[in-house]
């Protein structure tokens, strides 16, 4: 199995890359710079073809790919000398063209980035996709096994269990989903919103906590889910038992029932079986469930409660495409915040990521949605492609040299200037560039091999 998230995750993560690669590509090309080279891959050389100057090629290593401008290496060159500008300002290279069209060659890629985000979504939003949510009705965490601490925002906002949330900062909440999408990137940012309570509506403040391991703002709240069974699966303890799908519980070893959670409170007293009372058609019947666990205390009971599935969409393509921006630079803005977060004491170790992990991940994201068919393993790798792009493009334009944004950086000092950066600068830049890059490559491989042993 990790073998195929590798390779599923080095495969997305390939795509994402050579979108980036393509955007450099198209952008030198229209502005007149010659491209010696366009890959797809890196490595050895598989296949190549020559067609009008560019050496179209296919490498070993399905990882993206690469675009090779002209001029990118005469900086090196050229250090030496005095000026080292006719060096480097040959007919059709990279710095022959005027600076402006540089700057738009280097923008290209992130730009790319966002354009395949935008895309992506659009289609996403066009073709449908189904949600899997609860009910916006909540929970107390702190009234429940899973408290892991005194006091919670939630409590001390003045939430109740059985609270409805029905509005946050404006925005109408019509389910769990939605509650979690507004509350986990707010971490000790306050929150208004409106609960409704035995029909009454009520104004609240709340300012959830951030969570320093995982960067994500929570409140200590659950999801009120009723327990009714949603199926039982073939061949588990469950379905010999006799559980079927509607049946609602309502006491489990003696305790009464009144959602999921109270479930969860049983399960961690390890019980080696739950004699169940549920109401089908009616009619109260007891049912014993034998409860196996495996080496780590996980337990399978071979039934789930019902979820809500509702299905999204934008038949109408130009609100599909509105729709597809609209998340993208959502995305964009979390991006941004996430940084923020690496100075408030969240764990850099597990909140950055390099390359070895995302590609673990992508995998991992890409096989569990085949798991649930194709067409949505689909939607849910691309979706997580189209995030990871927003990612690409954003990390791209940091104005740290070596990177897309550290090049237009320099570039704009050179218009602003008016005359052209000297090659020894520039070279240097580029080394003070590839010296961050090759720590922060260090830091987040370090990051990839504990989180990989911890799997």
């Amino acid at each position: 199995m990790i073998i195929v998230n590798i390779l599923l995750g080095l495969l997305g993560l390939g795509i994402v890359i050579l979108v980036h690669e393509l955007g450099h590509f198209i952008a030198a090309k229209a502005s007149g710079i010659q491209v010696e080279a366009f890959s797809i891959g890196w490595g050895k050389v598989l296949f190549a073809k020559t067609f009008r100057g560019t050496q179209y090629r296919l490498s070993l290593l399905p990882i993206g790919g690469y675009c090779k401008m002209k001029g990118e290496e005469f900086f090196k060159q050229a250090s030496g000398e005095n000026d080292g500008i006719s060096a480097v300002a040959q007919p059709g290279s990279l710095f022959s063209v005027a600076p402006i069209r540089r700057a738009i060659t280097y923008l290209s890629g992130p730009l790319a980035n966002l354009l395949f985000s935008i895309l992506v979504l659009s289609v996403i939003w066009m073709a449908g996709f189904a949600v899997t949510t609860f009910s916006n009705k909540i929970i107390l965490l702190s009234e429940t096994a899973l408290a892991d601490q005194s006091v919670y925002p939630a409590d001390q906002a003045g939430l109740q269990t059985g609270d409805i949330i029905v509005e946050i900062d404006g925005d109408i909440i019509e389910n769990f989903r939605d509650i979690e999408q507004h509350v986990t990137p707010s971490g000790g940012r306050e929150l208004q919103i409106v609960v409704s309570r035995n029909g009454r509506l009520l104004q609240m403040s709340i300012t959830p906590l951030l969570d320093t391991e995982t960067g994500a703002g929570r409140i200590g709240v659950g999801a009120w889910v009723d327990p009714i069974v949603a199926s039982a699966v073939e061949g588990t303890a469950a379905q010999k038992a006799g559980i079927l799908a509607g049946d609602y519980v309502t006491k489990i070893n003696g305790t009464e029932i009144q959602n999921s959670l109270d479930l969860y409170d049983i399960l961690t007293g390890l019980p080696d079986s739950l004699y169940m009372t549920v109401e089908r058609a009616g009619v109260s019947i007891e049912i014993r469930v034998p409860v196996t666990y495996s080496e780590d205390g996980n337990v399978d009971l071979g039934f789930a409660f019902e979820t809500m599935v509702y299905l999204q969409r934008e038949a109408n393509p130009i609100a599909a495409f509105i729709r597809g921006i609209e998340e993208t630079f959502s995305t964009l803005v979390l991006t941004v915040r996430s940084i923020g977060l690496l100075f408030r004491g969240v764990n850099v170790r597990n909140a950055v990521s390099g390359p070895i992990r995302i590609t673990y991940l992508v995998g991992e994201v890409a096989s569990q949605g085949f798991n649930q068919g194709i067409g949505r393993g689909l939607i849910i790798l691309f979706r997580f492609l189209s995030m990871l792009s927003v990612a690409l493009c954003f990390m791209n334009l940091l104005p740290i040299p070596a990177l897309d944004g550290g090049f237009i950086l320099i570039t704009v000092s050179e218009m602003l200037a008016r005359k052209p950066v000297r090659p020894k600068f520039f070279y240097r830049y580029q080394i003070v560039g590839f010296a961050i890059i090759f720590a922060i490559l260090i830091l987040t491989l370090f990051n990839d091999v504990f989180f990989l042993i911890n799997q």
